[in-house]
């Protein structure tokens, strides 16, 4: 890294930790008007923030960008309208700050009270998802925290014109702007300064592909909350309804594809398979989905692909589906143990027995039983937007919204006492 960029870089981060003082400081009413100020501001802008999209579509579409990828790419209307009204969801959320989380006396009656702080700056490496440009810079404000973004050259233009924007919104509100940052302008130079940029930055969140995070776990000398990728697998036991297979099925795989929580991979129990696998497939097929089967799955659905080893550890984030036949529940469990990510994993059965084992003996940030992987987001859960989808075990797991983006201080008040 040139010393010039890593001083321009410091500079702007020097900035958000100054504008972070003064926005941890905000109150309830200010920080929820904010937020409503930063949603007008998107609606009103949005013909310039659509131009900008455009720019990076056309160069995305000229370098062949993938399906998926164009698809997170993507801001029209009813997106940046969408992003706008989750904006004002957060803004509704309880403050986050300021809660009390425990309270003592110690018995020379001095008080004790363990409330939740705000972390600083909150940071956060991605690609090509203009939607996270917006969604963390509100939970970030909302919870009292400036916030320094790194969004990737594919989505640059784009992320430009939403960060002048948002900037634009809370210097209308009387609070500091440089609690918006990017360095996108700096490439790669400067994302490596915001893994590195300890004392500035106070957390750094990756959201993007398994590369993306594994590069900033690794060479990060900043606190990080791992973010991971979507190995996804769905078991069909040999009790499921076949309406609920089908449904949950087609609905994780085909509704967003491009996305974490989509399902990648359907274990089937061999005494369903020849009842489930045909009309599941069939259903798969008619949206789209190419299925990637074992031999099992092929000899019933002549459609199917030849699945390889692969396969098995793959995020596909597009209309591929791997399927394989499993003896038992047992069976299912092992090759989930060995090939998830740790992010969801869903069973369909019609058996609470095998539906609680499932769910106790799993290991993932969401574990489900009859419900579609989908439902694992930080809007769903009712956070108004997400920083991202945890799969680490420390400090924040699954979704993470408002609360996760505080950390916590002991406030001790005394009238003179001293320790004996």
């Amino acid at each position: 890294m040139t010393t010039a960029v890593a001083t321009d870089v410091s500079e702007r981060l020097r900035a958000a930790k100054r504008a972070s003082r003064s926005i941890g400081l905000l109150d309830d009413a200010a920080k929820t008007a904010l937020l409503d100020g930063i949603a007008d501001a998107l609606i009103a802008d949005t013909a310039r923030i659509v131009a900008a999209n455009r720019d990076d579509l056309e160069r995305g579409d000229a370098a062949g960008i993938s399906a998926g990828l164009r698809d997170r790419l993507l801001l029209d209307d009813g997106r940046i309208a969408a992003l706008a009204s989750a904006v004002r969801d957060v803004a509704r959320l309880p403050d986050p700050v300021g809660r009390v989380l425990d309270e003592r006396e110690l018995p020379g009656g001095v008080r004790l009270q363990k409330v939740s702080v705000p972390f600083g700056v909150v940071a956060s490496i991605y690609e090509a998802r203009p939607n996270v440009t917006v969604d963390i810079t509100a939970l970030a404000l909302r919870s009292g925290n400036a916030v320094a973004l790194r969004g990737g050259s594919a989505a640059q233009s784009t992320n430009g014109a939403l960060i002048a924007s948002m900037r634009k919104a809370l210097d209308r509100a009387g609070v500091d702007a440089d609690g918006i940052q990017t360095v996108d302008d700096f490439g790669r130079d400067g994302a490596r300064f915001l893994m590195r940029a300890r004392g500035l930055v106070d957390v750094l969140v990756p959201r993007g592909s398994a590369q993306l995070i594994e590069t900033v776990v690794t060479e990060s000398t900043v606190p990080v909350i791992e973010t991971g990728a979507g190995v996804v697998h769905i078991v069909l036991d040999e009790s499921a309804p076949l309406d609920w297979a089908r449904d949950i099925v087609v609905n994780a795989k085909a509704q967003r594809p491009s996305v974490c929580n989509a399902v990648e991979t359907v274990l089937v129990v061999r005494s369903a398979a020849d009842r489930l696998i045909p009309p599941v497939s069939e259903a798969l097929v008619e949206a789209g989905v190419i299925i990637h089967g074992d031999d099992a799955v092929r000899r019933l659905v002549p459609e199917a692909v030849e699945a390889t080893e692969d396969d098995w550890a793959t995020e596909h984030m597009s209309l591929d589906l791997s399927m394989r036949v499993v003896d038992d529940l047992d069976e299912a469990l092992e090759h989930i143990r060995r090939y998830s990510t740790m992010h969801t994993e869903a069973i369909v059965t019609a058996d609470d027995a095998h539906a609680e084992r499932f769910l106790a003996e799993v290991d993932a940030a969401v574990v489900m039983a009859n419900a579609s992987t989908r439902f694992t987001d930080g809007g769903e859960f009712g956070f108004g937007a997400e920083v991202g989808i945890s799969t680490q075990k420390l400090h924040a797991r699954g979704p993470m919204g408002l609360p996760e983006l505080t950390s916590t201080k002991w406030l001790a008040r005394g009238a003179g006492h001293t320790r004996a």
